[in-house]
């Protein structure tokens, strides 16, 4: 009578759902067994090893990976394969054109270059973190070659530099672009996962680090009194009277309509926003978020000055004449048409040069409203509801320097309010007075 001891490991008895293991003619081990497959179906995969023992650690690792609900994975395309179908058939339908495009030059520029050879199924996250760290120490232009293509141009002085000439110019990518290269590939691997091409997210467990948000410098009291001073009489003084005082954004002003505004009541609503796009030009777009579709109040100078702009557009209609072309914008062209926007910010660095004021950008007119608000005593919600923010993290973190220069201010008025020990004594505080670091709001 045959004995389990006696019968050869191969032919040994599985328990039902064990899978079965044994040995092929080529002196493998092969271990096969039934797993979770994307759909709640259930499908046979089968594992090798060179002894038995490694052959049923694979298979039994699989089905207890599949015991734990996450299916097997089904990907096998290559990490550039998935990538370019992402961006042509999802992203596509869920992101703004101009994202779209930046999403894309991401991918073409860095994510395809240095992963896309690698199978997706088999991307790990020590892939990713290899690469990221490879990035930071790469100098752009010898990695692609920019300087190597150049073309000598005398009067634009694009001399051949850097690898053309073998001297590295170390020019890296900063921390911000390294975080949005992270955050394109997290985005596109969490579909992976939505659709069970994958079992997780491989991208979340690299971390980059929390880089340092851009810096920037907005206008003191004084410039801004000086940058008002010198727009008076430009054709755009209204624009930039609207984009200092109320923080809108440079999209937002040049899309903005005579319908969005009520002069009577001295409010405008923010519903849109022109941009130019690649393939529809200049276009009307909804807000960036959903918290960007505001209604703001307008100051008293600015509806002034709206009036008096809304009696020159008239005039400017007037002498084009059939050439007019009426889209309802407030700013446009003395023919009609929109304005583009690197239209505007020629003239307004223009201005600045004129007026002999230092040199900052368009959006830094936003973050000027924002400082001057805050050194102001007014509150951070009132400043994120004005700025359109999605969220009070987003204004408290931009403007942290800001705050803590009030903190400073606070700090100072307690010590010299603690230091005044005689006039304390004779005049007690009941507490029904104002607090001290209460600031007054103009």
């Amino acid at each position: 009578m045959t004995t389990p001891r006696d019968t050869p490991a191969s032919r040994r008895v599985r328990a039902n759902g064990d899978g079965t293991v044994y040995q092929r003619k080529d002196g493998r081990w092969e271990a096969a067994g039934y797993v979770l497959a994307p759909g709640d179906t259930r499908k046979r995969v089968r594992v090798y090893g060179i002894t038995r023992k490694e052959a049923l650690a694979k298979l039994t690792e699989k089905i207890a990976t599949s015991n734990r609900g996450v299916p097997m994975v089904s990907a096998q395309g290559s990490v550039a394969a998935y990538l370019t179908y992402w961006l042509e058939n999802v992203a596509i339908h869920q992101l703004r054109e101009t994202t779209h495009t930046r999403y894309t030059a991401c991918v073409t520029q860095y994510l395809i270059p240095g992963l896309g050879k690698k199978k997706l199924a088999k991307l790990a996250a020590k892939d990713v973190r290899a690469w990221l760290n490879g990035l930071r120490i790469v100098c752009q232009c010898c990695a692609r070659g920019i300087d190597a293509r150049r073309r000598p141009d005398a009067q634009a002085d694009r001399r051949p530099r850097c690898c053309a000439i073998g001297k590295c110019c170390h020019k890296y990518l900063s921390p911000l672009t390294l975080a949005y290269i992270h955050s394109v590939l997290k985005s596109a691997l969490e579909h992976a996962v939505r659709e069970e091409e994958i079992p997780r997210n491989v991208a979340r467990n690299v971390r980059t680090g929390t880089p340092r948000p851009r810096r920037f410098d907005p206008l003191t009291a004084d410039e801004a009194r000086h940058f008002l001073t010198a727009a008076h009489g430009h054709r755009f003084q209204t624009l930039f009277e609207l984009a200092l005082r109320t923080g809108l954004r440079k999209g937002e002003l040049l899309g903005l309509r005579w319908e969005d505004l009520d002069l009577d009541n001295g409010t405008a609503s923010i519903r849109r926003t022109l941009q130019r796009t690649r393939t529809g030009g200049l276009t009307t777009l909804p807000t960036k978020t959903i918290s960007s579709e505001r209604r703001i109040v307008l100051p008293t100078a600015c509806i002034t000055s709206l009036r008096a702009h809304r009696d020159r557009q008239a005039r400017e209609k007037q002498q084009a004449g059939e050439e007019w072309v009426d889209n309802g914008l407030v700013f446009t062209r003395p023919d009609g048409h929109p304005i583009e926007p690197a239209t505007l910010t020629r003239h307004f660095n223009a201005l600045l040069r004129r007026s002999r004021l230092r040199a900052i950008r368009f959006h830094d007119l936003r973050h000027s409203t924002a400082t001057l608000l805050l050194e102001q005593g007014v509150e951070l919600v009132v400043i994120k509801e004005l700025l359109g923010h999605a969220h009070i993290g987003v204004t408290a973190t931009v403007y942290a320097h800001v705050r803590l220069r009030l903190q400073r201010d606070a700090i100072d008025l307690l010590g010299r309010t603690l230091g005044k020990t005689s006039e304390a004594a004779t005049n007690p505080d009941d507490g029904d007075g104002p607090p001290l670091c209460a600031a007054p709001v103009r």
